[in-house]
């Protein structure tokens, strides 16, 4: 007699979640780098070296943020699921190039300075 009509805006907490737990575990891994990484070092040179120290004194607990993050965006995106809730495409690709990256800037940070530092050198 009456039907359960879904609503609009029915998915929308949930990939937030996962796109926000995506987005913290990109912003802590590039923080995290960025002793190797020196944003803009010709303009911001003095700043860039005590960043640079202060990032390598705590590396560690933001590539563990960056970890946990990762982790709660798959635990959001696995719980979604469980709900019968159909994952938002952007989300997952969202969440899915954030765990590569965090992986990457885990095993490879000089070698992916060194990259990114000859793409703008040009």
């Amino acid at each position: 007699m009456f039907k359960a009509t879904k609503q609009v805006g029915e998915n929308a907490p949930q990939a937030k979640g996962t796109v926000i737990a995506s987005l913290a575990a990109l912003g802590s891994v590039v923080l995290a780098s960025s002793c190797c990484l020196p944003l803009l070092p010709f303009l911001f040179a003095a700043g860039a070296a005590g960043t640079s120290a202060f990032f390598v004194k705590i590396r560690p607990f933001l590539l563990a943020a960056s970890l946990l993050f990762i982790a709660f965006g798959f635990y959001q995106a696995w719980r979604a699921k469980k709900c019968t809730r159909k994952p938002n495409v952007l989300s997952t690709i969202l969440l899915w190039f954030s765990a590569a990256v965090v992986v990457a800037f885990i095993l490879f940070p000089q070698a992916i300075a060194n990259f990114i530092a000859n793409l703008v050198a040009g």
